[in-house]
């Protein structure tokens, strides 16, 4: 309830809407209820003393109520939905707005299929709870104290039948809550499950088709289907328990009713008239029951959701800025001092180790390293996409930890290893790295990327659609528009992740003279071929997460005896290519 509780202060402006929603409900009841009475009237004075008269007024006041219960239930419609929708769009609104403040750790926590449901599903299910359950929340109670009171106020005997019958629902009510209340958690677990399959086989759906993997996913997706589906019939079959016991105890009281009512007649203790309304109080008191077990079984539903919800606002932000930040990057110098790092503080080993390595503003670096040396995790914690175990990793000359988020990843442009377009224009992608660029900037970058030699071919060039996920151009191409939206940002410190490993050699040759050209730039490339960092001011060497060695190419080729493989290996095609040094290049 507390998680419940917590989503409902998203209310905001809907607030009142759900306020005036439960107060129309209110009022609709009120007029059910008094029509009962005017009935029992209207048989045991009018029809009894045949005064068509009294007849018609009473007829004309029981019109009356039900026009008025009807135009209250519409009104009420209106407002429950503006609430239920507009509430439901706050919570998605602040998961969205808090998943973009995760940091790379928080998001390894959530699956993203998880989160998409999260997002939907959960958040429709408390969409329906409002607009499902508000109304029998109001009415039911309303209806269950009134109608007994007037019941009790019109036969008290008869009444007793209600005290019970009451025990018995309720003890059919707190059995069947009791066994699907945690079955609702793992239904929406098993969605989860079905959208983690359908978006790894539609993201990977060119890797499927090429190795002919069709049928395989299929039987996957039938798994997780069939899974979601059993777990959907045991749940919902207990659910709709409720129904038909309610409707035998209902109908039980129903004949009793009729049966010790009829008796009653026959003895002059009680009228038709009275006997016909009491009737209408049992029914409306019957489904109070019935609509309250429904407003059980959402309520239900919704608990498990808002605890899912819940999970991702909770979630602890492991990076934020300090209270009193640095906003300015000075310059793009980068200093590693006793930094090691793991990923998860119950792993058992580091993946950066006693790493000391000092670059100095505007210099260019070549990383190299085999699969696992953590060529990657390296850079990540430049930008503070993850923060350091140990050590410290000092920007400018300033630990990361002191920087302004925002100040410090505006400082370091990242071309990353696995190129992410969006859907839209190539200026919309490209604009990504400067909001305000204009066609001549936006050029001139892909010049310096070699991107211009595909776009001006392209139909629209700089407005031409790439398409979902950039499916309209190729790898190549992706990784020189990612370039250019990198050098748009104008960053201190460029990382370039193995970036350019889907170009020829001939466009890297450029792409490298045009980042020679960059002044002021520390510039650091993680990269597979020898070629791509033989030329700058550093190489740095690691192995199993240390820095194996650093120095120039001259100085590495000279006394490094892993860069005397890979150099063997690349440039005089060495002799064992499944040896040490070719396993140490794999990526």
């Amino acid at each position: 309830m507390r998680e419940l509780r917590r989503l409902l202060s998203y209310l905001g402006p809907y607030r009142r809407d759900m306020f005036i929603g439960g107060l129309l409900v209110f009022v609709e009841t009120v007029f059910e209820l008094v029509i009962p009475v005017l009935m029992a009237d209207l048989i045991d004075v009018g029809v009894e003393h045949r005064d068509l008269h009294y007849i018609v007024g009473k007829g004309l006041q029981m019109g009356l109520c039900a026009l008025l219960a009807l135009v209250t239930g519409l009104l009420y419609a209106r407002f429950a939905a503006r609430a239920a929708y507009g509430w439901g769009a706050r919570v998605r609104e602040a998961q969205y707005e808090k998943v973009q403040s995760y940091a790379f750790s928080n998001l390894d926590r959530f699956e993203t299929g998880s989160l998409v449901t999260r997002m939907t599903t959960d958040v429709t299910v408390l969409q329906n709870a409002v607009n499902g359950g508000l109304r029998p929340l109001v009415r039911s109670p309303v209806m269950l104290v009134m109608g007994l009171g007037l019941s009790f106020w019109m036969n008290a005997e008869l009444a007793l039948i209600f005290v019970v019958c009451a025990p018995i629902l309720a003890l059919i009510l707190f059995l069947v809550v009791s066994r699907v209340a945690p079955m609702y958690s793992r239904l929406q677990k098993a969605v989860d499950r079905l959208n983690n399959v359908v978006q790894e086989g539609l993201t990977a759906i060119r890797a499927v088709k090429a190795f002919v993997r069709g049928e395989y996913e299929e039987d996957k997706f039938q798994s997780v289907n069939q899974e979601l589906m059993e777990t959907s019939q045991r749940t919902f079959h207990l659910a709709v328990l409720n129904l038909p016991a309610f409707q035998f105890t209902m109908y039980t009281a129903i004949v009793l009713i009729l049966w010790f009512g009829g008796g009653m007649i026959l003895e002059g203790g009680l009228q038709v008239g009275e006997l016909t309304g009491f009737l209408s109080y049992v029914l409306q008191v019957m489904n109070s029951f019935m609509m309250i077990s429904n407003v059980f079984l959402l309520l239900t539903r919704s608990l498990a959701s808002a605890h899912r919800i819940a999970e991702v606002l909770d979630e602890d932000i492991v990076l934020t800025s300090p209270e009193d930040p640095i906003r300015v990057v000075p310059d793009g110098s980068v200093d590693y001092q006793g930094v090691s790092f793991k990923y998860h503080d119950d792993a058992k080993a580091y993946a950066l180790s006693g790493v000391d390595l000092h670059i100095k503003a505007g210099q260019t670096v070549g990383i190299l390293g085999g699969t696992g040396s953590a060529k990657t995790t390296l850079v990540q914690l430049i930008p503070r996409l993850y923060d350091v175990t140990r050590g410290s990793v000092k920007v400018g000359g300033h630990d990361v930890r002191e920087y302004d988020l925002t100040a410090l990843r505006d400082a370091v442009g990242i071309v990353l290893q696995k190129n992410v377009l969006f859907s839209g224009t190539v200026r919309e992608n490209l604009q990504w790295g400067d909001r305000e660029a204009d066609d001549e900037t936006l050029w001139a970058a892909c010049r310096a990327a070699c991107a211009d030699e595909f776009l001006e071919k392209m139909p629209g060039g700089l407005d031409a659609d790439l398409g979902q996920g950039g499916v309209n151009v190729s790898g190549g191409q992706k990784q020189r528009l990612c370039i250019a939206r990198a050098l748009l940002k104008k960053p201190k410190i460029l990382i370039f992740d193995d970036s350019t490993s889907a170009v020829d050699t001939a466009t890297e040759e450029k792409i490298r003279s045009a980042l020679a050209g960059l002044t002021g730039v520390t510039k650091i490339i993680i990269a597979q071929r020898v070629t791509s960092v033989m030329h700058t001011d550093l190489i740095v060497i690691l192995e199993d997460g240390r820095v194996h060695a650093t120095g120039t190419h001259a100085q590495l080729l000279a006394s490094d005896p892993i860069y005397q493989e890979i150099y063997a290996s690349q440039m005089k095609g060495g002799e064992d290519h499944g040896g040490p040094a070719a396993q140490r290049q794999e990526a």
